[in-house]
């Protein structure tokens, strides 16, 4: 494996106090996380072993990785519960940073926290960035022809790497047009979502409104407004037609 093939797998020291519970129990807790970007879109956090408050048990099981060599599989323990096969670490690593750190299944902790703050899917990545800016700009939303929202009031959110989100106050919202579901999702930059389809004539348009009641501190500004996928709707700012933005989302 040559040298550009390992170093695809960036690996950077964080200085936040991160730590992890499972069962009521800490699992770690360090001030030398690691972010690792196994993919290009977001972070993963490993963490050293000697921090690790849990006990990791070896199960047998080895996954391989291109870039990052063996990774050896453990369960988590603690005294009140524990982690089936939750645990991995590539201790003979091509990548030397990567030898005495363990990467934690996400999901199958029960909470992680960033110093004294809980954090939702991934940790928050350092070269991301949200900017929540109150605008007098004109929002208008239309679905099939129909406007389903028109405002002067909106919240505008600046995400690195998403298109601008229009967050708009439900009173200048149709909601007699929005049917609410059970979808739910969750963001490390702006807390936990709910979720609302448009009913426009006989067309059902899913889960294609969204709202964070009670958002993270850096996107309080959000809080109660609605937004819509506007890679979707027709979205008029100051009444002139954006073009549909092209994302995963679309």
């Amino acid at each position: 494996m040559s040298a550009a093939e390992r170093g695809r797998v960036r690996v950077e020291t964080g200085a936040k106090r991160v730590r992890v519970y499972l069962a009521g129990e800490l699992v770690v807790d360090t001030t030398r996380p690691a972010f690792v970007w196994e993919k290009p879109y977001y972070p993963t956090y490993y963490l050293p072993v000697a921090d690790f408050r849990a006990a990791l048990v070896p199960i047998g099981e080895v996954r391989r990785s291109p870039s990052r060599g063996d990774g050896q599989v453990y369960d988590v323990k603690t005294s009140t519960g524990t982690a089936p096969g939750a645990a991995l670490r590539y201790p003979e690593s091509p990548l030397e940073s990567l030898r005495d750190l363990v990467r934690l299944e996400w999901d199958a902790m029960d909470e992680w926290f960033e110093e004294d703050e809980p954090v939702y899917v991934h940790p928050r990545d350092p070269y991301s960035r949200i900017d929540a800016l109150r605008s007098s700009r004109h929002i208008r939303v239309e679905i099939g022809g129909v406007e389903v929202a028109n405002s002067h009031h909106p919240v505008i959110l600046f995400e690195t790497g998403l298109p601008a989100r229009y967050y708009l106050p439900m009173t200048d919202v149709r909601m007699d047009l929005l049917r609410p579901t059970d979808l739910r999702t969750s963001c490390p930059y702006k807390g936990n979502a709910e979720y609302w389809s448009v009913v426009v004539g006989e067309d059902v348009h899913e889960n294609l409104v969204w709202t964070y009641r009670t958002p993270v501190r850096e996107s309080t500004p959000i809080a109660g407004l609605v937004a819509f996928y506007n890679e979707k709707v027709d979205t008029y700012v100051d009444g002139v037609l954006e073009e549909r933005p092209r994302t995963p989302f679309s």
